[in-house]
């Protein structure tokens, strides 16, 4: 089979649109053509190792599989040109929206808005490349194939085998934080079957000076080993508008939504029964939509031992929490968002009671819980 990019389709335009606009359409559509044949020929040599080409285009089985080694780095590379060639999608679209604009000083910023945004596009396909490529470092170049045996997990939440005393999930707990945002959790009274997994149901609503926005359901899975699985979430975003009457949230996008198995996602580990300090682990993996990393920083943390793991956090807090010097702090990102950290902290019996956003120094507390005298009398941030 030879490969040929496909044509373009030619292009009708309005006697009124400039040529030079014309011009840049049909520049910017040859050098896509041009560009999708060169990442092409990049994509099959970085699979070369499948039989023939006939297997890349999936019109035949591979004699083969990959090699087990290099296979996070294979995915990485797949996932850096996924994200170019969303931005040559993403460049057409707004450039032929700009195109519409009648006023010539408003059309020529929304094209130099598209390039910019263009060009800013591209500095972030390559920073998550370099993050995915730290992250196979650190974890290795294995495939990430978790076990999800059904008989390993707990069907009945009334019942676990080994409660997470990191992340309790009895029916009816519920946490309430404040500080930059005000967040709900609720473990609820309801189950989701995922790849023959019982998993329980978690809301998790976000609001923002009484405003809605967030309203995800995560699913999580107890293994009998104690570890919490995190098997998906079904995200909600909210937004509001200047000028809407009235002003409600709307819905606008649901991004990060995933379920292990469907589209060849996987599920991740929550948090483990028995964490161990410089632990590296993927939480989820949905390629491209949803890839967030844990490390254990400590298992040990009282407040005054660290002076890093202290920043930003309120003492009053943390002395009320983890007194015995068995709290556990965990670094949490994405490489979809490149310099986006979080710092969490979790209290036995309690789970997490604190997250500190390292890039905007925001903080997030437990202000409430119903299941643990504990949360009586917690500071108001």
């Amino acid at each position: 089979m030879v490969y040929r990019p496909k044509k373009t389709a030619l292009i009708t335009y309005d006697e009124k649109i400039r040529p030079e606009e014309k011009i840049m359409i049909l520049v910017t559509t040859i050098k896509i053509n041009l560009r999708t044949l060169k990442i092409f020929r990049q994509y099959v040599s970085l699979i070369g190792r499948v039989s023939s080409l006939a297997e890349v285009c999936g019109i035949a089985t591979p004699v083969r599989a990959y090699a087990q080694d290099g296979a996070c780095t294979v995915t990485t590379t797949a996932a850096f040109r996924a994200c170019q060639y969303g931005i040559f999608d993403d460049y057409l679209i707004t450039l032929g929206k700009c195109v519409n604009i009648k006023d010539k000083a408003k059309r020529g910023k929304c094209n130099n808005e598209t390039k910019t945004a263009r060009n800013e596009a591209t500095k972030s396909c390559r920073s998550q490349q370099n993050a995915r490529q730290a992250i196979c470092k650190s974890l290795g170049e294995q495939r990430y194939e978790p076990n999800f045996d059904p008989a390993l997990f707990d069907q009945n939440f009334a019942k676990l085998s080994i409660s997470n005393r990191y992340f309790p999930l009895s029916i009816g707990n519920r946490w309430e934080y404040g500080g930059a945002e005000t967040v709900e959790i609720e473990v609820l009274n309801k189950t989701k079957l995922i790849e023959g997994v019982t998993c329980i149901v978690v809301n998790d609503r976000v609001t923002v000076n009484g405003t809605l926005h967030e309203d995800t359901d995560d699913w999580f899975a107890q293994a009998k080993s104690g570890d919490v699985y995190y098997c998906g979430e079904e995200v909600k975003d909210y937004e509001t508008f200047d000028g809407d009457l009235p002003k409600d949230p709307e819905l606008q996008t649901i991004d990060g939504s995933f379920k292990a198995g469907r589209d060849h996602a996987k599920p991740g580990i929550a948090f483990f029964s028995a964490p161990k300090k410089g632990q590296d682990y993927r939480q989820e993996f949905s390629l491209g939509n949803a890839e967030d990393i844990a490390e254990i920083l400590s298992t040990t943390y009282a407040f005054g031992k660290n002076p890093e793991l202290d920043r930003l956090v309120p003492q009053r807090l943390a002395e009320q929490l983890c007194a015995n010097g068995d709290c556990v702090v965990a670094l949490e990102y994405q490489p979809l968002k490149p310099g986006i950290f979080e710092r969490k902290y979790y209290a036995p019996g309690i789970g997490g009671f604190l997250t500190i956003h390292l890039d905007t120094n925001e903080v997030v507390q437990l202000v409430k819980c119903n299941f643990d005298q504990r949360c009586n009398g917690l500071p108001i941030p």
